[in-house]
């Protein structure tokens, strides 16, 4: 990766990143909103993207395929704070190369656009079977996602009484 987009709407994570990555030699370009993402990819033309499921409220994952059509070799990244396995499938059908959640380090971001290069993807067997408030948040998630962010919705179909599920999803996802 030599040239390297950051799309991030956290610009104190967008700076921290960016500094990190320059030091490691590679030209960086950073920004917090779509409009300006789109722009910066247009004029630099960047060989990675490392871009923010979440920007202002919006989905980053509606960025990808503008992104792939702007730079169709470009490998993107996607970060999020909130992970589930319902919007990593979804990151990866669109057209990124990888899924991490945060914190996350640069070289693991600096790894996933390394990672399978010859343009075959795989999905990699976990190693460690996830625990089982885990697999709930997930499930909850994949169903959330289905009915569009519809909390009541997500509540009938989990048979869930709304303000439990309200609750659930209010905490941070469970460790894995």
């Amino acid at each position: 990766m030599d040239k390297i987009l950051i799309i991030d709407d956290d610009e104190t994570f967008n700076g921290v990143l960016k500094r990190a990555l320059k030091r490691r030699g590679h030209v960086v370009e950073g920004a917090t909103e779509p409009a300006q993402a789109l722009a910066t990819a247009r004029e630099q033309m960047p060989d990675g993207i490392v871009l923010d499921l979440n920007l202002g409220g919006s989905s980053g994952l509606s960025l990808i395929q503008p992104l792939l059509e702007i730079v169709p070799t470009c490998r993107i990244v996607v970060l999020t704070g909130y992970a589930s396995i319902a919007t990593a499938v979804d990151a990866i059908k669109l057209g990124a190369v990888q899924y991490l959640a945060k914190p996350v380090e640069v070289a693991a971001i600096l790894a996933a656009f390394e990672e399978q290069d010859d343009g075959v993807r795989e999905a990699s067997p976990v190693a460690v079977p996830l625990s089982v408030d885990r697999l709930e948040w997930e499930h909850i998630q994949r169903i959330l996602h289905e009915n569009d962010g519809n909390i009541s919705a997500t509540a009938r179909a989990l048979k869930m009484h709304r303000r439990t599920l309200q609750r659930k999803l209010a905490k941070r996802p469970v460790k894995a």
